[in-house]
């Protein structure tokens, strides 16, 4: 639960070749260049320009519309699920001209210009970030889907994409119908170029290389794309599968779908210059002949048994100042048990007492369906024992939220969580580890630089004072933080970054439904002059501290940086095997750039804790907070609730807590 500190802006020399970095120069094999999830990353603002001759035309989406609407013949009545929806272009001109649509998509980004165009516009109209291969709907909710500016054909395998189609067959209704506009392959394959550039804009100018895969089932594509002042500003590689009729014939039959039939649509540009992908292609539409879901005849879940398990406040704890519970922490723990009887359909017993733990939760395993892990003290309050309390779970066999043990070893160690994050390519701060025995600190980092345990939580150890900027005092922090954490510690010596100090908070699982929260950055703005802007200990324990005063607010950040945050959080998430809620904590540079600073797993739960404040402006109430990260782990168990419902609140006290001596 820690945030970090600032850093002078890189030397120029550092600057100019970081940009110049960007691209990979003359490749031989665009297709080993290409990521299985290219998909993740290249939907971004230059998308947006790349494609801006037919995605950017209104007039190219309304003529698109009004063919689509022919074919099938809409009421104003279907309800219709534009998936893959990019940033919404065809979802609002269905919904301006009455239609019940909604939009799904994986890009964030893309995401958030569709709401924030429908908001604009002032259109009642829903989009949902999520995966085609796992969608977050009920069974028979739509009449129509559609997968529109050749969408379809982005995963690695066949068998993903017949994933997409039988999770669409899932969610129609009986005789509901699917339409899909894409790409004629047979052509392409015969006729793509295999290099070309156009002028985008003005200042912008993208060169584009082709070449078929080795099995020549995918168009491989590398498009360099160059700002005539900064140079080149990205260089991206994708690859996307070409069906034949034939083809989507048997991909759609093995799916389920009958009914088949193939139209013509037009391709139109203003550049008309190079159309790639999207030069010829063709509708293809199908049924849906299947029985109405059978509905469970559990309709009412009965009553959830979850044992909440909490950090021991009869023992001591070091990492608070008075090393002892106070009052602020049992009036946390006070809001957390009234937000949890607000929840309808749950029953709490809560388990703190940690000298009988193994004792309590052998007898709860018998009656509870899982474990609510708040023990982010670890047991014993020891927090080097955090991932013990998980490990205990897992011994005993009861079902639990959040991490598990190894995620939670991984998360504890910063170096560790730094080398993750470079080998997938994620910026992270210039550092150098500090070994116990190690007195000649020759760290080949610019200062200057702070100085944190490398394994620790809550902020532990770093304060004000914690700040280096010169080796002479890099000795002096490293001698006191050893006397005060013992001679036994490692530490992390990092630059010292001075932009802004953001959050991102995750609920759910990125395999499943998840929401990213609004990103926050940390106001220092009532922060003394002449004192590092820092969210260190002293911010989050003592309330005589200057430091308190910082608060939290929505961040402000370019598109593009925020679309590469999120990205890399949802990669991380996945990679360090975190689980149903996680939050992330970055710092930008001098000149703006992100750079990765911690994983946070089972973060912080408290009512005014960050989590809480991120979700309270997407406008979910602590309560809601708190339910969402249930059903998230209720999804990812497998349990018979329905995860894309959240829980229901209501009067505290319905279902009353009970407690474990």
């Amino acid at each position: 639960m820690r945030k970090e500190i600032s850093t002078e802006e890189p030397p120029d020399s550092r600057r100019r070749m970081r940009q110049k970095s960007r691209s990979v120069g003359p490749v031989h094999d665009l297709e080993e260049h290409v990521k299985p999830d290219w998909w993740r990353g290249i939907f971004n603002h230059l998308y947006l320009k790349t494609d801006g001759d037919v995605v950017g035309d209104r007039r190219i989406t309304e003529r698109e519309i009004d063919r689509i609407t022919e074919i099938l013949a809409l009421s104003p009545e279907s309800d219709i699920l534009d998936l893959c929806c990019g940033q919404g272009r065809h979802t609002l001109e269905l919904v301006r001209r009455g239609y019940a649509a909604e939009g799904l998509d994986r890009s964030h980004y893309l995401i958030q210009k569709a709401r924030a165009t429908a908001k604009r516009e002032g259109l009642k109209v829903r989009f949902k970030e999520g995966d085609a291969r796992e969608l977050p709907y009920k069974p028979d909710t739509f009449e129509t889907a559609l997968i529109l500016g050749n969408s379809f054909g982005y995963f690695d395998s066949v068998e993903e994409d017949v994933r997409v189609l039988r999770e669409v067959r899932r969610v129609l209704k009986p005789w509901g119908r699917i339409l899909l506009d894409v790409t004629d392959g047979e052509y392409v394959k015969e006729n793509f170029q295999p290099r070309s550039w156009e002028w985008i804009d003005e200042q912008m100018f993208v060169c584009r290389e082709r070449s078929l895969s080795v099995d020549e089932e995918r168009l491989v594509s590398r498009e360099v794309i160059t700002h005539v002042e900064k140079g080149v500003v990205a260089d991206q590689f994708y690859a996307e599968r070409l069906y034949t009729r034939d083809a989507l014939q048997e991909l759609l039959d093995l799916a389920g779908f009958s009914d088949i039939a193939f139209h013509d649509i037009r391709t139109e540009s203003v550049r008309n210059q190079d159309l790639g992908m999207m030069e010829r292609r063709h509708i293809v539409t199908a049924v849906i002949r299947k029985d109405w879901t059978r509905v469970k005849a559990k309709q009412a879940r009965s009553v959830r048994n979850v044992t909440v398990i909490l950090g021991d406040t009869s023992q001591p704890d070091r990492i608070k100042p008075s090393c002892v519970f106070d009052e602020d922490d049992f009036y946390t723990i006070d809001r957390m048990k009234t937000a949890l009887a607000g929840l309808k359909d749950y029953r709490f017993t809560f388990v703190q007492k940690h000298d009988a733990l193994i004792r309590d939760l052998a007898k709860a395993k018998g009656t509870a369906d899982y474990a609510f892990n708040l023990c982010d003290e670890g047991l014993g309050n020891d927090p080097r024992k955090e991932l013990h309390v998980p490990a205990l779970l897992d011994i005993l066999g009861i079902p639990y939220t959040g991490a598990g043990a190894q995620s939670l070893a991984f998360c504890y160690d910063k170096s560790l969580v730094r080398g993750v994050a470079r080998e997938t390519g994620i910026p992270v701060p210039d550092a150098s580890f500090i070994a116990p025995g190690d007195r000649v600190y020759n760290i080949g980092v610019p200062f200057p630089v702070i100085v944190k345990p490398n394994a620790g939580d809550s902020s532990f150890g770093i304060t004000q004072k914690s700040i280096a900027h010169s080796v002479e005092e890099l000795s002096t922090v490293i001698a006191t933080m050893r006397s005060t954490l013992g001679y036994g510690t490692s530490f992390l010596v990092e630059e010292f970054l001075t932009g802004k100090d953001i959050s991102v908070g995750i609920i759910g699982n990125p395999s499943g439904t998840y929401t990213v929260l609004p990103i926050i950055e940390e106001d220092y703005s009532a922060l003394p002059p002449g004192l590092p802007r820092i969210c260190g200990y002293e911010a989050k324990w003592l309330p005589e501290s200057p430091y308190w005063n910082i608060t939290s607010k929505p961040a402000e950040l370019d598109p593009d940086t925020e679309k590469t945050v999120v990205r890399c959080c949802l990669t991380l998430f996945e990679r360090l095997e975190c689980r149903d809620y996680c939050r992330f904590d970055w710092r930008l540079d001098a000149a703006g750039k992100p750079k990765l600073l911690e994983v946070n797993p089972n973060p912080g739960w408290c009512w005014d804790g960050h989590l809480a404040r991120m979700a309270g402006l997407a406008g979910i109430s602590y309560a809601g907070m708190l339910g969402r990260i249930l059903r998230a782990a209720e999804e990812r168990l497998g349990l018979d609730a329905d995860p894309r419902t959240p829980p229901a609140e209501h009067e505290a006290g319905t279902v009353p807590p009970t407690e474990t001596a």
